[in-house]
């Protein structure tokens, strides 16, 4: 077992979220329960502390809130205008997970770079959160 030098964050997504799915499209079947099935997890740098969780939420809230509603609707004219750490937390909950364990001893860790099909020019630090 291999410790990854990152932490983890858990983003769940509230009933504002839910409400704004199906306000773009009516879907009787989802809930909180099935969004949480499947919550999306996100390496950060590592933390000890809890008092940075919020300089952690601020740092990539907004990031992270493009992602979430991308991967419901690409176009960004549905998405809710304001889009700051505030309103991210009001729609999403975040878990923070200090140790990240890799129990695959057989296959590496590899980075998957999906911005990078999208345009070869764009250069991102890989020590920034993707702006």
């Amino acid at each position: 077992m291999r410790e990854v030098n990152r932490s983890l964050i858990v983003v769940k997504p509230k009933q504002l979220f839910l409400d704004w799915i199906k306000s773009v499209e009516p879907q009787d079947d989802i809930t909180l329960d099935s969004l949480h099935d499947d919550a999306s997890a996100y390496l950060i740098p590592e933390w000890l502390d809890f008092d940075d969780r919020p300089q952690i939420v601020s740092w990539c809230s907004e990031y992270v809130f493009e992602i979430e509603l991308w991967s419901w609707y690409t176009d960004e004219s549905l998405w809710p205008k304001t889009r700051d750490s505030e309103t991210f937390s009001s729609w999403f909950e975040v878990e923070f997970h200090s140790l990240v364990l890799d129990l695959d001893h057989e296959e590496p860790l590899e980075h998957v770079d999906y911005d990078s099909d999208l345009d070869d020019d764009i250069v991102i630090d890989p020590n920034s959160n993707g702006h």
